[in-house]
């Protein structure tokens, strides 16, 4: 170790260092991005507050000092002074709602009705419980990290019913276990709508859930629909169950990059019946697996209509599955007729089988394998495969109804939309991502930010095996190394300065940067006031900049081609005064969007037909040349 370093290492205590001119001093990130802005940036426009408030707040001593550290490995030894000097958010597994958790023991004859409530840990509760429900209303509703745990949920309850309602809606990282949930119950029902919705990266445990039960029927409407990558595990789901109905309805609908394992479901149930609509439609590289699904199972059903229907590649595997059945019969209708065909691989599926176990596929696509399949009492039915062409797809139709999915009222609008004097419905423009800064470029260009790298990664942010900050990590790598869309030119970018490179890579070195200006207007009614084109409303080029979660301030840097920007005044209806200035991005060119996108399903048309418009929310951006 040089002198230099072991000198950083032994003012670390906590390595706070302030001087009273850092905000003037020339060495500072803030000073040198300064610098660098007025030499990459041709026109004399005002620097955007906007932007360079997200600068690293670190002084040039923390600077240095982090720097060097990065640069020989030793961050991870440092690590809570490192998130808290460049004002990382490092939360993800340990916020401190935990240190305030009360464990709740209820075994109680009253009905319990929960609104408005969050991270909590309840253990033994409802335990054997005659008849009533519970109710759990806006639970953990819009936190940015929840964790609630449940275990011993209704433990040999009798006709008792459960009932959650917006779980963890518009979560940032959702974290929920719930274990021996309906242990050895009779009867009754649980009921979860609108769980986990619009989470950004869920991480979500059912254990040994519903195991033992008799006649206890499960209900997951709206389950994890329009999340962004995370992951769900279900072990021992409704093992040695008699009789359970379960249903999930919009399963992972409209959810990018999510992972879901099903491990044990079902095991040596009996008459179960499980049924799975609309699972994973219109997602975006879907990740499934049922291992050892239905094992041993006797007369069980499973149904799965619109099994990624509409869905972007992906990878599902079915391992084991309904093996040693007796009598059982699975239903898939609409299987993988995906948008961009994934991998599907089944193995040993239904080995060892009795009785006549059978499976349907109607309209099932081509290139999936089929390994080590059962032959014997394993029926295919009416069986259809999808040709190269698609001809077969346009003879058999959708069982389920794609206009029925949800999308916030204004997310989507067309161009004619942007005219004075028009109301509209503004969408919800807040952004819901914790606070963070860039990393100095010096400090960044030492740590890794690849898949390759991962090992390096998770030690340098203390990530454990299926954390939550293990999900963040892999989920913003994977968006960030994927391929880029047809015409699509991309970059990450953890620094303001790799973001100017982008941006004037793409556009030229004389550009300006925009943004919606506050989140006034949000989920109302609300009246186009001035407006002016860009580039004099002609089509034009331009990098749009989205928020990504991760540990210091990340963002997915864009360009599509063929794209519109306007800047608009968001007037009151009623007072007719200025509250907000808007800006909006109209995608002239959509002829490689899916046709299941949520914009057609609210608009009514399809790729390549019509024009497709968004704001800008709050915190993302659009460059463009500068008029």
């Amino acid at each position: 170790m040089n002198i230099f370093l072991l000198f950083l290492l032994l003012s670390l205590s906590p390595f706070k260092v302030t001087s009273a001119h850092t905000g003037t001093n020339p060495f500072t990130p803030k000073a040198s991005l300064n610098r660098y802005w007025d030499n990459h940036i041709s026109n004399n426009l005002p620097k955007p507050n906007f932007l360079f408030s997200k600068a690293s707040p670190l002084d040039r001593v923390n600077s240095a000092i982090l720097t060097q550290l990065a640069a020989h490995n030793s961050l991870p030894a440092h690590f809570a002074s490192f998130c808290s000097l460049a004002n990382l958010y490092c939360s993800f597994d340990s916020p401190s709602a935990q240190t305030h958790q009360q464990d709740l023991v209820a075994r109680h004859f009253k009905d319990a009705n929960f609104a408005a409530y969050s991270n909590k840990n309840f253990a033994n509760y409802g335990s054997s419980q005659l008849g009533g429900g519970d109710s759990f209303k806006n639970y953990s509703d819009g936190l940015n990290s929840p964790y609630d745990s449940f275990k011993k949920y209704s433990k040999d309850a009798n006709s008792h019913s459960e009932k959650f309602t917006f779980y963890a809606h518009e979560a940032n990282v959702a974290n929920a276990s719930f274990t021996s949930y309906g242990a050895d119950s009779a009867g009754g029902f649980g009921e979860f709508t609108s769980y986990d919705d619009q989470v950004n990266v869920p991480n979500l445990r059912f254990a040994a859930y519903d195991s033992d039960a008799n006649n206890h029927r499960l209900s997951f409407i709206g389950y994890s629909h329009d999340t962004n990558s995370g992951s769900e595990t279900f072990v021992s789901y409704g093992k040695t169950g008699n009789a359970n109905p379960t249903e999930f309805s919009s399963y992972a609908e409209d959810a990018n990059i999510i992972g879901s394992g099903f491990t044990g479901y079902g095991e040596s149930g009996t008459g179960q019946n499980d049924s799975f609509k609309g699972y994973g439609q219109s997602a975006n590289n879907p990740h499934n697996n049922f291992k050892s699904y239905g094992g041993g199972g006797t007369s069980g059903i499973d149904g799965f209509s619109n099994y990624r229907s509409g869905a972007n590649v992906g990878d599902d595997s079915f391992q084991s599955y309904a093996r040693n059945s007796n009598s059982g019969k699975v239903s898939f209708s609409n299987y993988g007729k995906s948008f961009n065909p994934g991998n599907d691989s089944f193995k040993e599926y239904g080995t060892g089988s009795k009785g006549r176990t059978s499976v349907g596929f109607k309209s099932y696509a081509l290139g999936r394998s089929f390994k080590e399949y059962a032959k014997n009492g394993v029926t295919f039915a009416e069986y259809s495969s999808l040709s190269k062409e698609g001809t077969e797809a346009t003879k058999t139709e959708f069982s389920g109804s794609l206009v029925n999915k949800w999308v916030e009222p204004g997310k989507f609008f067309r161009e004619s939309m942007l005219k004075q004097g028009n109301v509209v419905v503004m969408p919800d423009i807040r952004d819901k991502m914790p606070e963070r800064s860039f990393l100095p470029r010096g400090i960044l260009s030492k740590l890794p930010f690849s898949t390759p790298g991962m090992s390096e990664l998770r030690e340098i942010f203390h990530a454990r095996d299926n954390s939550a900050m293990e999900h963040v990590l892999t989920n913003a790598l994977g968006e960030c190394e994927r391929a880029p869309s047809p015409g699509e030119t991309k970059r990450c970018v953890g620094s303001i300065e790799d973001m100017i490179d982008f941006a004037t890579s793409v556009l030229g070195h004389n550009v300006v940067v925009r943004t919606t200006e506050n989140v006034s207007g949000s989920k109302q009614k609300v009246m186009i006031g001035m407006i002016s084109g860009i580039n004099g409303g002609n089509v034009t080029k331009s990098v749009s900049c989205h928020q990504t979660l991760y540990p210091y301030l990340l963002y997915y840097c864009h360009s599509v081609p063929k794209v519109r920007v306007y800047e608009a005044d968001i007037v009151d209806v009623e007072s007719k005064s200025k509250i907000n200035h808007g800006v909006a991005i109209c995608h002239i060119d959509t002829s490689s969007w899916s046709p299941e996108h949520g914009a057609f399903v609210v608009l009514g048309s399809s790729p390549g037909k019509i024009e497709v418009c968004h704001w800008i929310f709050e915190n993302d951006m659009a460059w463009a040349i500068a008029d």
